[in-house]
Parts: structure tokens; C-alpha cells; sequence
């Protein structure tokens, strides 16, 4: 069982190196980066390559480990109970499984993402550590052990806000997506933007990645956002001269899909300032 990417998502050689490595350890696969590199893409495109099913588990702020093993609702088995309901005879009909229990329970290899696992709470992962480990979690409420007959391919996402504890870093196989690099890019954009004239391409990257080295700068677009500006410049029908800048205009033509704060725009709007102080 190997991944190799696909013909809709370019991976580098170091990360399907890491993919395979952790399928091999059997470990859950933690991957890094910038937002809009892919992270959660490259989960569903594992599934997608190995042709597995795939559960998605998309962390927020508020979101606790046990959500992921199992609920048990009480207050509905109570008010069913006042209502004479025969349900509340069967304790498992106010337990609702949780996304792990879905992918211990599956009966096959499947995909399991757990999406942005630095969104929650710092003990969050702590929490996770056993069951993670040991494929297994014990159901208080009915008594009975869920152990994964197929272990999952675990892959876990982070944009890095937060540390994760260090246990739980000792049983992940970990992988940085770096930004991609300029002939990496053009490959992606191939994918989504197949044709795209060269001179056009090479001076809307060109801009972009100035753009992204700029000192100063306190959000840099990301690879999903250079992929809506080419959109934009494609749909307006733009030429490379309609890209040219000066001094005078340092904003990039249709800035927003690549600046998303006031700060960035404001810093682009002093160097054109100082640019023209300089003439």
C-alpha cells in the first residue's frame, strides 16, 4: 500500500516518503505547515490514492477528546424515562459514536483526519494519547472495550498556533510541508489551471513570491490564495504588461485574494509612498 500523489495533487518526494513511512510504522502521520499548503487535502488524496474510505474530524476550539470516542445523553435518556419511552431500557440508544469510534468500528483500513488538532485545548492531544496508541477505549456506560480490528491510517493536522505536548509528538511519524518553491508551484497551477500561458505565469509568480519576502509582511499568502488570484487574472483576461507595477503602485493588480488584512495593505501603500519620495 503505497501513495504516490495524484494527477490533482502534487506531492514532493519527501512527503510521500512521509506518508508511506507512517502507514509502515503504523503511526499517526503529523503534518505541519503554513495554512493553505494542502495539509487536510493531502489526507483526502491518501484515501482518494490508497482507495480507502475516509472520516473527517475537524477540530474547533471547543471541541473535547471524548467527542471523538463517544457522547452518552443523559438528559434525553432521563426525559424519555419521565415519558415511559422503552428506549431508556437500552442504554446504547443515548450513546452516539464519535469519529473514533467510527474508524475502530469501520471493519476496514480507513482514512481518519483529525484536522486542525491545534485549534483545541492544550490537553486536547494528552487526552487522545491511549486511544491513539493502542487502537482501543473502554465505553464506561455499556461496559464494553471498542478495539480497532483494522488499525486506520491516521493523519493529523496542525497550523502550528500552539505546542503540542511532547508524549504526544513521541507517537506521531512528523512532516513539515514546506512552501512550495517556484517550479513546484507552476506544477500546481498546472493542475488547477491547465494552459495558462507561460509569460503570464512566470510574471504573476515572479510578483507573488515578492510579494510573500516582503519585509514586514504579517500574513503571507498562501498557495490556495495565489491559485484565486490566478483565477481572477485569468477571468479578467490580464496580460503580463497589465501586471507591470511601478513605484507609484506597489499593490499588486486585484490585491485582495492575496493581502487579507489592512496592515499588509497599508505596508504596501508606504513603500509606494517612500518609492515616490525617491524619485
Amino acid at each position: 500500500m503505497q501513495f504516490t500523489g495524484s494527477d490533482s495533487y502534487i506531492a514532493t518526494d519527501d512527503l510521500t516518503m512521509a506518508v508511506n513511512a507512517a502507514v509502515t510504522l503504523q503511526r499517526p502521520l503529523l503534518v505541519k505547515g503554513e495554512p493553505g499548503t494542502g495539509k487536510t487535502e493531502l489526507a483526502r488524496q491518501v484515501a482518494a490514492g490508497l482507495g480507502l474510505p475516509m472520516i473527517e474530524w475537524h477540530i474547533k476550539s471547543t471541541t473535547r477528546a471524548q467527542q471523538g470516542l463517544y457522547e452518552y445523553d443523559a438528559v434525553s435518556r432521563l426525559r424519555d424515562s419521565q415519558l415511559g419511552d422503552a428506549r431508556v431500557h437500552d442504554i446504547g440508544n443515548y450513546i452516539k459514536r464519535g469519529k473514533l469510534w467510527q474508524a475502530f468500528a469501520a471493519g476496514e483500513k480507513v482514512v481518519l483526519l483529525i484536522d486542525e488538532i491545534d485549534k483545541a485545548d492544550i490537553e486536547f492531544p494528552n487526552d487522545l494519547l491511549q486511544e491513539l496508541d493502542r487502537m482501543e477505549f473502554h465505553v464506561y456506560e455499556t461496559g464494553e472495550t471498542i478495539k480497532a480490528d483494522v488499525r486506520p491510517i491516521v493523519i493529523i493536522t496542525s497550523n502550528n498556533e500552539k505546542e503540542l505536548p511532547d508524549a504526544f509528538l513521541r507517537r506521531c511519524f512528523f512532516h513539515y510541508i514546506r512552501f512550495p518553491d517556484m517550479d513546484t508551484m507552476r506544477r500546481i497551477v498546472e493542475v488547477h489551471h491547465p494552459g495558462i500561458k507561460d509569460r503570464l505565469l512566470t510574471t504573476a509568480l515572479t510578483q507573488f513570491y515578492e510579494l510573500r519576502d516582503t519585509p514586514g509582511l504579517k500574513k503571507k499568502p498562501s498557495t490556495s490564495e495565489v491559485l484565486d488570484w490566478l483565477k481572477l487574472l485569468l477571468a479578467e483576461d490580464l496580460t503580463p504588461e497589465d501586471l507591470a507595477r511601478d513605484g507609484a503602485d506597489a499593490l499588486p493588480k486585484l490585491h485582495g485574494a492575496l493581502l487579507k488584512n489592512e496592515q499588509d495593505v497599508h505596508l504596501f501603500e508606504r513603500l509606494a509612498f517612500i518609492a515616490r519620495g525617491r524619485r
